[in-house]
């Protein structure tokens, strides 16, 4: 059995619907870029701990806490990187809408202090909630 990379490790740790309990695993001038042309009111930079808390808050709030990460891969480049591919799902605006995503999370002496998180144009599936 071999063991987690340490950084992978830390990431496991993190859980987007409880940000203040792993708000130990950043920075405090970590910086998380949010791309998704989808979700204008959440695009840009979130900075520090409190900035990331506050954007996992208002994803939550716009998704009714109907927000999941599927994780497709998990990738450690380099004793700094992890490349994470996954499919996320929420509703918004009464639509159920799936995502592939890609997220970049840098680690610097055991701690996150940079995430690019790149959502594509075009959401992949899109439905009405009730269906």
């Amino acid at each position: 059995m071999t063991e987690d990379h340490p950084n992978v490790a830390l990431l496991k740790r993190l859980d987007p619907r409880n940000m203040a309990a792993s708000t130990d695993l950043f920075a405090e001038d970590a910086v998380f870029h949010y791309f998704n042309p989808n979700l204008p009111d959440l695009q840009g930079d979130h900075v520090g701990p409190d900035g990331i808390r506050a954007f996992f808050e208002s994803l939550a709030g716009l998704s009714r806490g109907t927000f999941k990460i599927e994780p497709v891969s998990v990738t450690p480049v380099g004793n700094e990187l992890v490349v994470v591919q996954s499919r996320n799902t929420l509703t918004i605006r009464e639509r159920a809408v799936t995502v592939d995503v890609v997220v970049v999370w840098r680690f610097v002496d055991g701690r996150i202090v940079e995430v690019w998180d790149i959502v594509p144009g075009q959401p992949t599936e899109v439905h009405d909630a009730g269906r």
